[in-house]
This record gives structure tokens, C-alpha cells and sequence, in this order.
């Protein structure tokens, strides 16, 4: 499946995405340091983003106030990451649609091509199924 979203994108615009791009919510993201999305947001954070984690199910994380959902967000947000399970991704691609945020990052594992293409066609910019610190440190090491 990965390799249809290839088709659509190319490096540099992934690298483009990620140079213009300040602030990324991650939504999944946990406050334990020994799961992936800290450990993702992490590395993100130590290379000049502004993360916003998104989980009710946190007080905050990496030193952020954690929201429960997008909506709660109160500041502009250049990309959603989501680190959920692939059956929760549609209502939160239809989320960052309602709210106009430029770019929804799926990570590896993470695919749901009818929510993807709904939300291209809103005009978000797509990453699905690659990580984003992977892309970033190969763009910027």
C-alpha cells in the first residue's frame, strides 16, 4: 500500500513539508518513554518543533500540556502525526479536515487509504505509513 502513497509524494516534498513545518501534534502520544510515539516526538522535539501531545488519557508529555482532542488546540498546528491504531484514523483525519491543518502524517503501520484520500482531497498534504523522525533524519542528519 505504501507504495501508492510513494507515487504521490516525492522526497522533496516531504522535505519541504518538514522545513516550513513548526509545530506537530501528535495524537497517541504517550508519556511513557519506552513507546515509540515519545520516543518519535522526542527526537522531533530535541530538533526545534513544538509538540503538542493529543491523548486524554495523559496530563502532558516531553514537558507539553496534553489536550484531549484537536479541537482543543489553540495555536496553529503544521502537521498531525498519528500514532493511533489504523480503525481510528478516519475521525481523526476527518478532525484535522474541520480544522484546516495542512498535513496529517500517518506512521509506519498506520493506513487507512479511504481517510487518506478524503483528506487529500480537502487539500492536506499526505504521509502515510512511514515515520516521521526516519524521514527527518534522513533529510537532516
Amino acid at each position: 500500500m505504501a507504495a501508492e502513497v510513494l507515487i504521490a509524494m516525492t522526497n522533496d516534498e516531504i522535505a519541504a513539508l518538514l522545513k516550513k513545518s513548526k509545530t506537530i501534534a501528535v495524537v497517541g502520544l504517550s508519556d511513557s518513554p519506552l513507546r515509540p510515539s515519545y520516543g518519535v516526538a522526542a527526537y522531533m522535539q530535541s530538533h526545534g518543533y513544538r509538540i503538542i501531545p493529543v491523548n486524554p488519557t495523559i496530563k502532558g508529555a516531553l514537558g507539553e500540556k496534553a489536550v484531549a482532542s484537536l479541537s482543543e488546540i489553540q495555536e496553529p498546528v503544521d502537521i498531525v502525526d498519528v500514532f493511533r491504531r489504523s480503525q481510528f484514523v478516519s475521525e481523526v483525519v476527518d478532525e484535522a479536515i474541520r480544522l484546516k491543518v495542512p498535513a496529517i502524517w500517518l506512521q509506519e503501520d498506520v493506513i487507512d487509504e479511504q481517510a487518506a484520500e478524503r483528506a487529500r482531497k480537502a487539500g492536506l498534504f499526505v504521509v502515510m505509513d512511514r515515520c516521521i523522525l526516519k524521514e527527518h533524519r534522513a533529510r537532516f542528519r
